[in-house]
């Protein structure tokens, strides 16, 4: 009975242990499986969209797949097998933190909130939330949507945002939530919702795509001024250095304005259309001096 008791004991002492263990480290992760998986968008574009063959394309892809050979380099490997998986805004970072993916090359928001869960890469892009509306509409200030429906993405905080501006207390919007970010501007192209609320490279290249682009404009009001990264596990520091220094080494050789010039300048499938957004001053200063601060050091005046 001693013995019995002893053993049990033991193994009641290993739990606390046991349930503390997280994913393994990624870096030896890869080198055990020769996999890397990269946590891709549908619909965020120009950053990680499908293309009409359904296959991952966008600037954030480009960045993780030059992370991908880095991570092929450091661990001497002959070949790496690098999946990808389709995320959206509700599952992304549950999928991050339980180790099914190991880098998000998505559209997601480095804030205070997440980096409690999750680690973001240096900042590479800095976004703009904004409203869509349809011109027919009429609709040019926020005043103008009290009573109406206003759609953004599940598990974005947009619509809080716009509640959250002094010009935005005083109307009351119906939310309505679309699971991707295609189906949010469908629900804008099909009346179901008078605005959307989204980041603004996300918005435009939504409208580029649609079936009538010209139908459509993006309200001048920001919102809110976000920065965007790739997304990563918390708490691997080995993973997160190599991150980094890749992002950073791309910056410094002028790889990722050739890659902002590619995505968000020039003609991209599926329409073959330029979104013509010039790189930001904030975006130009983070990619001469990178840094991977959250929103909160980025809120615009009212």
């Amino acid at each position: 009975m001693n013995a019995i008791r002893t053993l049990l004991l033991l193994a009641l002492a290993l739990v606390p242990a046991a349930a503390q263990a997280g994913p393994e480290a990624t870096l030896d992760k890869v080198k055990r499986s020769g996999t890397l998986v990269l946590g891709v968008r549908e619909a965020s574009y120009p950053l990680s969209y499908l293309d009409g063959a359904k296959q991952p394309i966008g600037y954030h892809v480009d960045i993780c797949r030059s992370i991908a050979e880095a991570v092929k380099t450091r661990l001497g490997l002959a070949a790496l097998d690098v999946r990808t998986e389709v995320v959206t805004s509700k599952t992304r970072i549950p999928r991050m933190v339980e180790g099914a993916i190991d880098l998000e090359c998505g559209s997601t928001t480095n804030n205070a909130a997440r980096q409690a869960q999750v680690a973001f890469a240096p900042t590479t892009y800095v976004a703009s939330v904004r409203i869509a509306v349809k011109k027919s509409a009429g609709i040019s200030k926020l005043a103008q949507l009290d009573g109406k429906a206003v759609v953004t993405t599940a598990g974005s905080t947009s619509v809080q945002l716009l509640k959250a501006r002094v010009q935005g207390r005083n109307i009351k919007v119906t939310e309505a939530f679309g699971n991707d970010h295609a189906e949010s501007f469908k629900m804008l192209e099909s009346d179901q919702a008078a605005a959307f609320v989204m980041d603004d490279n996300l918005l435009a290249g939504l409208i580029a795509s649609s079936a009538a682009p010209k139908d459509y404009e993006i309200l001048p009001q920001t919102l809110n001024t976000e920065p965007i990264a790739i997304m990563l596990r918390k708490g691997d520091p080995a993973f997160k250095a190599l991150v980094d220094q890749t992002v950073k080494a791309m910056m410094a050789s002028g790889e990722v304005g050739r890659l902002y010039a590619k995505w968000f300048l020039s003609p991209i499938p599926p329409m073959n259309a330029a979104l013509n957004f010039p790189m930001s001053p904030v975006l130009a200063s983070l990619i001469k001096f990178p840094g991977d601060d959250p929103a909160e050091a980025f809120r615009p005046e009212e």
